[in-house]
């Protein structure tokens, strides 16, 4: 497996509200999980990076080594329950922090499957055998209204609540939990970003990133490199996960 993790501030904000860990080896899996926090002064930062290492501690502690996919995806789910409890818990403690929140895409992968926990509207993508297709589905207003039928793809991306989410983590004590479940073999890449790539960067130009010949390092700081170009108006974080058999492959 290889992992190839970067995040950048983008051109206007002042502060990286997202958060990203990845792991080579977390019980026999690879991991990767990335937020990107919203909130009131200093808070979305606060309930990305608690999202981050409740997740992360969360599954290095319950996950088993060689579980099946339904249980994979139940340790995912309570992960995610769990980090939802943290940060809605230090919100009502803490007045800066009242209202805060997160989305969270968590993805394990071993060499044949894909196990991801999602909420928000950070997304993940699949390059598959030369075909690109998007895994998650967003969490958000816009999504609600493309869905029902009221506005359009077009007019979703210049719509003044586009930023609206229906479901992130933190903001009730209950949430909804996405999970989702895919093969993929060698070869396979998954992309994980937020919303700084995703809502700055057609997916048509996220897939000839993929498909192009640089290596992932290469692949991932293109990426960042296109939603500057694209004005960096939000954080930026890419994650890419690569099915390759190579033994020296590694996180970075």
């Amino acid at each position: 497996m290889r992992i190839a993790n970067r995040s950048d501030v983008g051109r206007i904000r002042m502060v990286n509200e997202d958060r990203a860990a990845v792991m080579a080896d977390c019980n026999g899996y690879a991991l990767a999980v990335v937020a990107d926090g919203m909130g009131g002064h200093k808070a979305g930062d606060i309930a990305s990076q608690l999202a981050i290492e409740t997740i992360q501690e969360s599954l290095v502690r319950t996950l088993q080594p060689g579980s099946g996919p339904e249980e994979c995806g139940q340790t995912v789910k309570k992960a995610v329950l769990e980090a939802n409890r943290t940060i809605f818990e230090a919100a009502s403690r803490t007045v800066e922090y009242s209202g805060m929140g997160t989305t969270a895409i968590v993805t394990l992968a071993d060499r044949e499957r894909l196990i991801l926990g999602h909420i928000g509207d950070s997304r993940a993508y699949l390059l598959q055998g030369g075909h690109f297709r998007q895994l998650t589905e967003d969490h958000s207003l816009v999504n609600v209204l493309i869905r029902t039928g009221q506005i359009t793809e077009e007019e979703a991306e210049r719509h003044p609540r586009r930023n609206i989410l229906m479901r992130a983590l933190g903001t009730e004590l209950e949430v909804d939990v996405d999970i989702i479940q895919t093969e993929w073999s060698d070869g396979d890449i998954v992309l994980i970003c937020t919303d700084g790539l995703s809502g700055a960067v057609p997916k048509e130009e996220l897939e000839l990133v993929l498909k192009s010949d640089a290596d992932l390092d290469g692949k991932a700081d293109r990426l960042v490199h296109k939603a500057l170009e694209a004005g960096g108006d939000d954080n930026i974080t890419v994650v890419l996960m690569a099915n390759d058999p190579n033994p020296s492959g590694e996180a970075r």
